[in-house]
């Protein structure tokens, strides 16, 4: 039966600090910095892995002291590890800047240990969906959407920041679900600052399902056979934002896995996210129970682009 989740992209630690005041750019702000596992592909693989949902994790770590702990805490939340693949050197990092309320203010990503990966025996027989997250590189993409072309299963891409879309703008074809903000939408298709038009423009590139994503502006559901639906984000107190996007998706392959449509499944995807930033984890591991908590938001179907 095919069941499970495969989850290819980016593994690393987190380094996360966070200004106690109001930040103050060009010195030293008082704070306090936590270590973690992270990474968007292995924070989706994880949070699947607390919902229930049978995920199988392809990366690639170092064989250092931060891979080990990677590994460990990943399998611990329920993904299978055993085809992230270890190689000499250095597991990534991603360091990033919180202001006092939480909100990322910068953040710096060193994921090249993630171009040793080798995807040319990627097995998907068992697969009812791939999760690609943009750490990859354009050629890498290239071998997974092949590979699940061959299986007959579906592609998510997760495109990760503006930067990394631009550069995988090439392999955004054809694929069943894509989980920009507005910013990396325009990027994916070489039309920013236009989100709506770029919408139609992954329609026409063969794209089913398009959630955009607009942390406190709640998200948007675009089905090109659909109307689109906006939900809003549901109103929390931010403790940190980290991981929440990717718990986001997580929730929502998760419901969609279950049976749910895209609009539902996003509503289980806001109450994912509303559990993470209310958490200091950047993957809650508690996350199904503190799901419950929250209700989830309602949908509005928007048909005029002015109530975009």
């Amino acid at each position: 039966m095919n069941q499970w989740v495969v989850v290819v992209g980016g593994t690393n630690m987190d380094v996360v600090a966070r200004t106690s005041a109001p930040l103050v750019p060009g010195t030293s702000n008082p704070g306090h910095t936590r270590i973690s596992p992270g990474g968007v592909g292995r924070n989706i693989a994880a949070c699947l892995g607390l919902l229930g949902a049978p995920v199988r994790l392809v990366s690639a770590v170092g064989d250092d002291a931060f891979g080990d702990e990677a590994l460990r805490v990943t399998a611990a939340c329920g993904a299978d590890v055993s085809s992230v693949r270890r190689v000499p050197g250095r597991t990534g990092t991603y360091t990033a800047v919180l202001d006092d309320r939480g909100e990322l203010v910068s953040a710096v990503s060193d994921m090249a240990v993630v171009d040793a990966l080798e995807l040319d025996t990627l097995h998907l027989d068992d697969a009812a969906l791939v999760v690609v997250d943009g750490n990859l590189a354009a050629a890498q993409v290239a071998k997974v959407r092949a590979a699940a072309a061959a299986a007959g299963v579906p592609v998510a891409f997760e495109p990760v920041s503006v930067a990394k879309a631009a550069r995988l703008s090439g392999e955004v074809q054809d694929l069943f679900l894509v989980t920009p903000n507005s910013d990396e939408i325009g990027a994916l298709v070489g039309r920013p600052g236009d989100p709506w038009a770029a919408v139609h423009d992954l329609y026409d590139r063969g794209v089913r399902h398009v959630w955009m994503r607009e942390g406190g502006r709640g998200s948007y559901v675009c089905s090109e056979d659909a109307p689109t639906v906006h939900l809003p984000a549901i109103p929390v107190e931010v403790v940190d934002v980290t991981g929440a996007g990717d718990a986001m998706l997580a929730a929502w392959i998760a419901a969609w896995l279950r049976g749910a449509d895209p609009v539902e499944a996003a509503r289980d995807g806001h109450r994912a996210a509303a559990a993470t930033i209310t958490s200091p984890h950047t993957v809650r591991p508690d996350l199904a129970e503190a799901m419950a908590a929250f209700a989830p938001p309602t949908p509005r179907e928007v048909t005029d682009a002015d109530d975009h």
